[in-house]
């Protein structure tokens, strides 16, 4: 059994790829939901269509208004895969080109907190009052926050994480299939996984035996929509009296660009090379590929330029331009 309710044509097709990535170790988590959305476009807009149809293909892979390029590729993949998947078992099947990837618009510049920043963000954050009928939001708060920027976390990511995922002494997290379609683990910090205990005490006072690490209980113990983490991370921000801060205001996803920086400045600082600790980045964050960790080396010039002395164009060769990341 897959789980999904798959009601067009292709239903048989659809569930036998998602057998065939379980029974191969694959979770297949994010791939499925994209999946279960592609067949009700089916049914809803093809309805006739028995296999994926140059038309069908095409339909699909037209960008929503309000989609990211990114976003629109990680759309696209597990539909490829499902046409792989029918010409395996000896259907025709049109696969979607990847040459037809939208442009990408003007890159947003992230906002880099300051050590001062994170210290009056993060106050703030740590004295979020008590919500009515919302027992675990201002103890959640602060715990997701640090997790964002002390392990470089999407706010996808982060908001999404299952009980399951955190280790028994919460000294590692799990991140299943997450952008890209990849599985990775990250080590907690020793203080951060002290405060993910204490939390995790609580959430199981209040909500035993919970699905998610972070659950709504207004929502019936769901997880928190990515509005819900906007509004948060606002309230943060404003609490802290960053309103009137430099440079651009401030976003979720800016944690994690926060993460790279200040690790990449640790390391200069440290005289290490960078060519060698890249890689070990690039894992640890779940990049696709190493220029997109390679893009926080010029991330901040006016800053780089005052680290350790180091000449900025010797990195140069490291920085192709990359598409910019999802802020799911």
């Amino acid at each position: 059994m897959t789980g999904h309710q798959f009601s067009s044509r292709l239903k048989e097709d659809m569930e036998g790829l998602l057998e065939q990535k379980h029974a191969l170790g694959s979770p297949y988590i994010v791939s499925g939901r994209i999946l279960l959305e592609f067949d009700r476009f089916c049914q809803k807009h093809f309805p006739d269509a028995e296999t994926i149809t140059p038309e069908l293909a095409m339909a699909w892979a037209v960008i929503k208004p309000t989609e990211k390029p990114e976003s629109f590729r990680n759309r696209m993949a597990p539909v490829r895969e499902l046409a792989r998947y029918m010409a395996r078992s000896g259907r025709e099947a049109c696969t979607i080109p990847k040459g037809i990837v939208p442009r990408q618009g003007q890159r947003h510049m992230p906002h880099i907190f300051t050590m001062d920043e994170l210290g009056k963000f993060f106050q703030a954050a740590d004295s979020q009052p008590v919500m009515p009928g919302s027992a675990l939001r201002h103890l959640q708060i602060p715990v997701i926050f640090r997790l964002m920027y002390a392990c470089g976390l999407r706010p996808n990511e982060a908001r999404l994480i299952r009980t399951a995922d955190m280790s028994r002494g919460c000294g590692t997290l799990s991140i299943p299939e997450s952008k890209g379609h990849k599985d990775r683990m990250v080590r907690l910090p020793a203080g951060l996984a002290g405060i993910c205990r204490r939390y995790s005490g609580h959430l199981e006072a209040q909500f035993p035996g919970s699905e998610f690490f972070f659950p709504c209980q207004r929502h019936g113990g769901r997880h928190y929509s990515a509005g819900w983490l906007i509004d948060a991370f606002r309230c943060c921000w404003e609490g802290a009296g960053l309103d009137a801060a430099c440079g651009n205001r401030p976003r979720p996803y800016d944690l994690r660009h926060t993460f790279a920086t200040h690790r990449l400045y640790q390391w200069m600082a440290e005289g290490k090379d960078l060519s060698v600790c890249l890689p070990y980045l690039s894992a640890y964050m779940g990049h696709a590929s190493f220029s997109a960790t390679a893009y926080y080396i010029h991330l901040v010039p006016e800053i780089f330029s005052g680290m350790s002395g180091m000449d900025r164009n010797r990195f140069e060769g490291l920085i192709p331009e990359v598409p910019h990341e999802d802020k799911r």
